[in-house]
């Protein structure tokens, strides 16, 4: 059993907390400080990241010293350069676990692993979100009660444009009467992902002790069991002899030499 802590890399856009007042008085550590700080813990080692930085943040020893990675991005996906895109798809295909929080589900690294455009419909106004545990025997789920509930959030409704193979662990329901897959899992190549919707910048929802295990819970589950490269490919050695054959099957393009 691997003892050691988990190594998790925070990353955020960090757009907002430097423009609007009210996020800043929200989280004047900004939405990576306060996760970083609530998440805090024996069993993680944690790193914060943000889109200004050299690289986004996000080098190559950064990824290569990450067992999990967690998302917020809302307002500057676009500039997000698509190399860095590809160099944490590419972790991810080797084994990386990945958490994509909220609005991230616009984020060039949230379609590229779905492989869909993740659009859904949304308001903001500030309504009680109701989120139900629909599978509690997943490890995401643990401790968690049946369900809970967040006073203040942007709503997200369906359709939710997400993989036909999400397997979904949470579902939300608004005060305006949408409903909405806020938490599912996906395997990509040797990774794991999770989605959790909660987190609009001007809400106190990572304050929010249910948030906050959900997370957790999701970072223990993310953390790769080993790193692989993925995907290999290369021409094997046979196991067995395979005995010769005489091709003579003319249009079918097959020439013994």
């Amino acid at each position: 059993m691997n003892t050691s802590p988990i190594k998790v890399t925070i990353w955020n856009e960090n757009v907002h907390e430097k423009t609007n007042p009210a996020v800043q008085k929200l989280y004047p550590d900004g939405l990576h400080g306060t996760l970083a700080k609530k998440l805090a813990s024996p069993e993680l080692a944690i790193h914060t990241a943000t889109l200004d930085e050299p690289e986004h943040g996000l080098t190559q020893d950064v990824l290569n010293n990450t067992d999990v990675l967690l998302w917020w991005g809302h307002a500057a996906h676009d500039r997000v350069v698509d190399s860095i895109v590809a160099r944490v798809q590419q972790r991810v295909w080797d084994g990386m676990g990945i958490i994509a929080l909220h609005s991230a589900h616009m984020s060039k690294i949230f379609r590229a692993l779905n492989g869909t455009s993740g659009k859904l419909h949304w308001r903001e106004v500030g309504e009680k979100e109701r989120l139900w545990v629909i599978d509690p025997s997943h490890p995401i789920a643990a401790g968690l009660p049946e369900h809970f509930e967040l006073p203040y959030e942007e709503m997200y409704g369906e359709p939710f444009m997400i993989a036909g193979d999400a397997k979904v662990i949470l579902m939300s329901w608004f005060e305006g009467g949408e409903i909405f897959r806020s938490g599912f899992t996906l395997q990509r190549g040797n990774g794991k992902m999770f989605y959790f919707r909660p987190g609009h910048e001007t809400f106190p929802s990572f304050y929010d002790p249910n948030v906050i295990k959900v997370i957790a819970n999701a970072i223990r589950w993310a953390r790769p069991a080993a790193f692989m490269p993925y995907p290999k490919t290369h021409v094997p050695e046979a196991l067995e002899n395979i005995s010769p054959k005489d091709f003579d099957f003319g249009k079918a393009g097959i020439v013994r030499e």
